[in-house]
Order: structure tokens, then C-alpha cells, then sequence
């Protein structure tokens, strides 16, 4: 079951993480950062869920929960806020939100709250139906296929795992040792050899998009810049 998410957030450096995260994760999300476009918006798509931030612009997160109810009274609706205030979290529930979640708030703890709110079993990286878009690829990670427009690449097991496991990782540097003891279970100098191999293969794979990159951390390891 593919879920869709009506995203409202106008903070667009936190929106942008949030859909990735949350696209990373099998969910399809539209986001929106004007208040005003909202409804629109809804009423096209048909959403799932409504995950809406309180303060926006021209219309905040409470009036557009009014207007959804109008449209559909049990659709699941949560509000972000960085407000602490007690008022504004009961104005929220007396609304008719599902939930409230208070900024900052991590990545996994939005996606347990969606879940709960969905009553669906929990959405992993380990999904048959997961797809992580990698800018202008696709990697389907159940079936170990790497797409770039209409081309299929079938990756082996190890290559597939080495992706993932960059993938999770991206745009931090990961350690050398804790990438040979995850993928092969030891950092022998033959896994190390083999480690070699591989990154450079998967270099090969990503080479259309210039905005993909597996750096060469000297004495470290690697970061994979996405």
C-alpha cells in the first residue's frame, strides 16, 4: 500500500530533509510551503494523511484543518509546531487532529506518529516496495535494480548493500572498519581489496548524475554526497 502525504511546511531546508526522509521511506509526498495553496492541493490529491505546520503563510494550520474536516471529517491530520503553549495544543485536538508533534522532532518519531495515525504496519527500508530516489535514479532496493531513465541495472547482493547502507549514511563519513564488518562481517585485508572493487564499481553505476559522488575520505573512509 503506497501512502500519500499532504506535506505544509515553510521552512523549506526542514521541508526538503522531511520529504526526502519520508520519499526514502515508500511514501509519496506533496509539499507545500503557502498556506493559501492548501486546499487546492487537497482536494486534487486525495491524501492519505495531512501533516500540516501551525504557523504559514496567509493561512496557518488551523484554519486549514477546519476547512479539511469540512471536506473530509476522518482523513488523519497532524500539526508540527514549535509552539509550547498547552491553549494551542488543545485548539489543535478540539480541531480534530490526530496528533501534535512539537519541533525539533526526529525523522523515525514523525514516522512512528504517521503509522500510529494510519493504524498501518511499520514502513522500513526492508519494504518490498521500496524505492530510494537517488536524484535522477531510482534504486529499488527488494529487487536490487538501479534505474537511470529507461535503463535497469541488476546489482549484485553486496553491491545492493553497499548502496543501502551508503544511502543511510549519506553526507557523513563512514568509517572504513564499519563498512567492511556491516557488508562482509570482517575488515581483512581481502574484504578490504574487495570493498575497493565494488566502490569503484558502483562509481561506474552513478556516473550520469554529477551530483552523486562517493568521496575517498584518506585514512577514514568514504562519504557519499547526495
Amino acid at each position: 500500500m503506497t501512502i500519500k502525504i499532504l506535506y505544509v511546511e515553510d521552512e523549506l531546508f526542514l521541508g526538503k530533509i522531511v520529504k526526502e526522509s519520508l520519499e526514502s521511506r515508500g511514501f509519496i509526498v506533496h509539499m507545500l510551503e503557502d498556506g493559501s495553496e492548501v486546499i487546492d492541493a487537497y482536494k486534487s490529491l486525495q491524501p492519505d494523511i495531512c501533516v500540516l505546520d501551525v504557523m504559514l503563510p496567509n493561512r496557518n494550520g488551523f484554519e486549514l484543518a477546519t476547512d479539511i474536516r469540512a471536506i473530509n471529517s476522518t482523513v488523519p491530520i497532524i500539526f508540527l509546531t514549535a509552539k509550547t503553549q498547552t491553549d494551542d495544543v488543545v485548539m489543535g485536538f478540539k480541531l480534530g487532529a490526530n496528533d501534535y508533534i512539537r519541533k525539533p522532532f526526529s525523522i523515525e518519531e514523525l514516522i512512528v506518529r504517521i503509522e500510529n495515525a494510519l493504524r498501518i504496519q511499520p514502513v522500513t527500508i526492508a519494504t518490498t516496495t521500496d524505492i530510494i530516489a537517488l536524484k535522477q535514479y531510482q534504486f529499488w532496493v527488494n529487487k536490487q535494480v538501479l534505474q537511470y531513465q529507461t535503463q535497469e541495472r541488476k546489482l549484485s547482493y553486496r553491491e545492493a548493500e553497499l548502496l543501502k547502507y551508503l544511502y543511510q549514511h549519506r553526507n557523513t563519513i563512514i568509517d572504513r572498519k564499519d563498512l567492511l564488518n556491516h557488508i562482509w562481517g570482517s575488515d581483512s585485508f581481502f574484504n578490504s581489496r574487495n570493498l575497493d572493487v565494488y566502490i569503484t564499481k558502483l562509481r561506474g553505476y552513478l556516473k550520469e548524475d554529477a551530483s552523486l559522488e562517493i568521496l575517498t575520505i584518506k585514512g577514514v573512509g568514504y562519504r557519499f554526497v547526495v
